[in-house]
């Protein structure tokens, strides 16, 4: 599992005072570079090097999660695939969840334009963060 904190910004409210729908996509987004680093050490995103591609997304959104207080993101892997894998993602703001989010991500050589498998040690270091998404984390 990994965890990555995210204090909320000014413009990230709506007018209803609640973190925004697209301020949460955003957060996920920077909590997923830990997994993409397990493929792309340094995150260049150059086309010979990266080797991902976000094939789905999708939120839940679960609770109100409010400016002025940090939200701490759950990552994790509930399946692994031959070419795919999915990351589970919930944010938590004082001890409530407030979205979760699921991920499809496919191991991709964007030369070649195909899907590819991903490789042995990078599985192994994926299955370290397998969780079943039935089971909270918190």
């Amino acid at each position: 599992m990994f965890k990555t904190t995210v204090t909320p910004r000014f413009g990230d409210i709506d007018g209803l005072k609640h973190a925004n729908n697209i301020a949460i996509a955003i957060w996920f987004e920077q909590a997923r570079n830990p997994v993409f680093r397990l493929f792309t050490p340094d995150l260049d995103l150059s086309y010979e090097n990266w080797k991902l591609i976000m094939a789905r997304t999708e939120y839940d959104y679960v609770g109100e999660m409010f400016y002025g207080h940090d939200v701490e993101i759950i990552s994790y892997i509930s399946r692994i695939g031959n070419s795919s894998f999915v990351v589970v993602q919930e944010a938590w703001q004082n001890g409530t969840k407030g979205a979760i989010g699921r991920s499809t991500i496919v191991h991709y050589d964007f030369m070649n334009k195909k899907s590819v498998p991903i490789p042995d040690d990078i599985r192994k270091e994926l299955e370290k963060h397998l969780q079943d998404e039935d089971n909270s984390c918190k």
